[in-house]
């Protein structure tokens, strides 16, 4: 299962790294007030995936906290479950 797994990794890998390859043109991103910005296709494309990931990890980042101090809060009360048994052995 390793090898099915690192195979689609590497050839995920190489689709991308020919599209990236055969997006080298430069590209104009207008902004408001006449500003420019002029770059490569793909690093605008990897900019704007990377800022997008980064506000998912922020939107998520409130709730993840909120439920560790609720989790803390129950450890310390003696409320939360316990462990989980461990799964039978084959």
């Amino acid at each position: 299962m390793r090898i099915v797994t690192w195979a689609i990794r590497v050839v995920l890998f190489l689709l991308l790294a020919a599209f990236a390859a055969k997006n080298v043109e430069p590209v104009a991103l207008r902004f408001y007030f006449d500003l420019s910005l002029t770059a490569p296709l793909i690093v605008l494309l990897l900019a704007f995936f990377a800022a997008g990931a980064l506000f998912g990890v922020l939107a998520l980042l409130g709730t993840l906290l909120r439920q560790k101090r609720q989790i803390s809060i129950l450890k310390s009360q003696g409320l939360a479950a316990p462990p989980a048994p461990p799964p039978p052995p084959f």
